[in-house]
């Protein structure tokens, strides 16, 4: 089984993509939704979260993790694959080498939460794949959380969007990275403000591909999917068809379930 988990509905871009690539593979999506989102909150808090639910999910049976959060792996993964030395972890970044490698202006932009738009793990990206790139790294609160509460179209949002894009934009960024996973939701919306001028880097389907070559096989998997969320379980399923993700309901075995991770032994 592959357990999955963000601390919302973004994560779940993640999963649809590693849904297509594995149609057998058993996977269990996690949102910490008692907590959402992580993108505001501080490094030692989410240390601590990820680290609970990922020796969580090595207790439900998991043989691959997947950090579907930017946030969280820029504060975390090297810290999980300590942790649990003997299951994979794949985490997620912001897709800065293959922007780096196509843009022809020399000029890509980065959408992030706060919290990564500050980390030293996206600078270090930027240094390793991006040295002779200018990289503008746009920071978007709020943006998370309109995904949290399904607001994909809302005009608002455009007159924002265009409002962090402008600069970079006539600047000549021709690459705008999505450095977080609920962005790939507002990719909608965002396309028509960078049409013929940049395009949208997302790495989603990249995490798919890595899972297909670290699980293999998935001959003794049935396709099922467990749903489960820190608070508000029944948002994270009807959430499914209004993020145009429907064709996952059918490979749900039950009902979303609401689980507790504060107990002592995921400390």
């Amino acid at each position: 089984m592959i357990g999955i988990f963000d601390s919302g509905l973004g994560g779940l871009s993640v999963l649809a993509a590693i849904a297509k690539a594995l149609p057998a593979a058993d996977m269990r999506y996690l949102a910490d939704t008692a907590y959402v989102p992580y993108g505001n909150k501080d490094e030692a808090f989410i240390r601590a979260r990820v680290l609970k639910i990922g020796r969580y999910l090595a207790d439900q049976g998991c043989s691959l993790i997947v950090v579907a959060c930017n946030t969280a792996t820029a504060a975390a993964v090297t810290m999980l694959r300590s942790a649990l030395p003997n299951i994979p972890v794949v985490g997620i970044e912001p897709g800065i080498k293959p922007a780096a490698h196509s843009t022809r202006s020399g000029r890509i932009a980065v959408l992030a939460t706060e919290s990564t738009a500050r980390s030293m793990r996206l600078s270090s990206l930027i240094q390793r794949y991006a040295g002779n790139v200018y990289v503008d790294v746009i920071a978007c609160p709020g943006w998370a959380n309109r995904v949290e509460s399904l607001q994909l179209d809302d005009p608002g949002f455009t007159k924002s969007a265009h409002h962090h894009l402008a600069q970079t934009l006539e600047a000549g960024a021709d690459r705008i990275v999505l450095g977080c996973t609920h962005y790939t939701f507002l990719a909608p919306a965002l396309t028509p403000l960078v049409a013929g001028r940049a395009q949208l880097v997302d790495v989603a389907e990249a995490v798919a591909r890595q899972c297909r070559r670290l699980v293999g096989t998935t001959e003794n998997s049935q396709g099922r999917l467990i749903l489960q969320a820190t608070a508000h379980p029944e948002r994270l399923q009807a959430a499914l068809p209004a993020l145009g993700l429907a064709q996952l309901l059918p490979r749900l075995q039950e009902a979303a379930a609401q689980i507790d991770i504060r107990a002592e032994r995921w400390q």
